[in-house]
C-alpha cells in the first residue's frame, strides 16, 4: 500500500505502519483507524481495496510530507529573519525549548569536542 509516495510496510500493525508517513503519529494513526471502524492491529495485505481507499483519502485530508516539511522550514526560516531568540537558536543549532546545554543536548551540538590541544609534551630543560 502507498500513501503519497511512501510505502506503507505490510509486516507492522496499521497503527505503527502509519507512522511511517511523515506527519503521522502514532495517536493521529489510531485516530483514523478508529473514525473510518478498522483494527488497530490489522496488517496491510489484509486490507480490502474499500479500506485502504478510505484511509489513503482521509491521510491525505492532513498537512503530510513535503507540504509538512516546507512549512516547517518555512517557520523556522522566518524566526530567524525577525531575529528572534528561538531563531538564533535554530541558527547555532542549539536547543530552541529551554534545555539545559551544560551536559546534555548532544543530538544537535554533536559529538564531544575537546578543548584544548590534546596532549600536552613535557619539555625537560
Amino acid at each position: 500500500m502507498r500513501i503519497s509516495g511512501i510505502t506503507i510496510p505490510d509486516e507492522k500493525h496499521l497503527s505503527y505502519a502509519l507512522t511511517a508517513v511523515y506527519g503521522i503519529g502514532l495517536s493521529r494513526s489510531q485516530t483514523i483507524l478508529d473514525e473510518l471502524g478498522i483494527a488497530q492491529t490489522t496488517k496491510a495485505t489484509d486490507l480490502s481495496t474499500e479500506q485502504e481507499n478510505s484511509i489513503r483519502e482521509k491521510i491525505e485530508s492532513f498537512t503530510i510530507e513535503g507540504e509538512l516539511k516546507r512549512k516547517v522550514s518555512s517557520d523556522v526560516k522566518r524566526l530567524k529573519d525577525i531575529d528572534s531568540y528561538r531563531g538564533s537558536r535554530h541558527a547555532k543549532r542549539l536547543p530552541v525549548r529551554g534545555q539545559r546545554t551544560k551536559t546534555n543536548a548532544r543530538t544537535l551540538k554533536g559529538a564531544k569536542k575537546t578543548m584544548g590541544s590534546g596532549k600536552r609534551k613535557l619539555e625537560k630543560t
